[in-house]
């Protein structure tokens, strides 16, 4: 099973990820951007295009992965990515449904005052790359390609992570750790994931 969880930037994506990978034992955080920045290190400027995905070569990539892990693992496998052009999601997660693979996405979503608070607490401004994408995620996620929107505003990361589970019908373990404990974890989610080039 494959749980793709979209969103625009500050929506908590990743957050929520790491922590259903945290609850889930047999699960496993795949992350698509990890072929974005191979793909823009080893094309020459000349060729270079403004936005990863749309290379070709990242959606097949990120298809032939996942669909190589999800044959393979009998595990949860955890997709935390914004893509909110719908045939470039048809091109991976569409590709995988049609192979039989189940595919669960949910779109993670926020007003766009929240994102922004969300964002400039990981220290990106309101002139940042992420910020900027703001308008184009919001208004891409309305496409019934993305159903399942999960609204986040006004609420914990610990309820997406049982919304999702109780649609999916996937177990949690018992999250015994205390205030503190989930603080840390979220902060060195956080600190792992910080991208100092776009």
């Amino acid at each position: 099973m494959i749980v793709w969880i979209n969103g625009a930037f500050g929506a908590g994506k990743t957050q929520t990820a790491f922590e259903l990978h945290r609850r889930i034992p047999h699960s496993f955080v795949f992350d698509p951007e990890n072929a974005g920045f191979y793909i823009r290190r080893n094309v020459p400027d000349a060729v270079k295009q403004s936005d990863f995905q749309h290379y070709p070569m990242w959606r097949e990539t990120n298809y032939g992965m996942l669909k190589y892990i999800a044959e393979r693992y009998d595990g949860v496998v955890i997709v935390p990515m914004t893509v909110v052009h719908p045939p470039y999601f048809e091109e991976i997660a569409g590709r995988l449904r049609r192979d039989g693979i189940a595919v669960h996405h949910f779109a993670l979503c926020a007003s766009k005052d929240t994102l922004l608070r969300r964002l400039r607490s990981r220290g990106d401004g309101e002139r940042s790359w992420a910020a900027q994408q703001i308008d184009r995620c919001i208004e891409g996620l309305r496409d019934e390609t993305f159903r399942h929107h999960l609204e986040t505003d006004g609420r914990s990361v610990q309820d997406a992570v049982e919304r999702i589970a109780a649609f999916t019908k996937l177990e949690l373990s018992p999250d015994e750790r205390g205030v503190l404990r989930r603080r840390w974890d979220r902060l060195r989610t956080q600190w792992n994931h910080i991208r100092f080039f776009q």
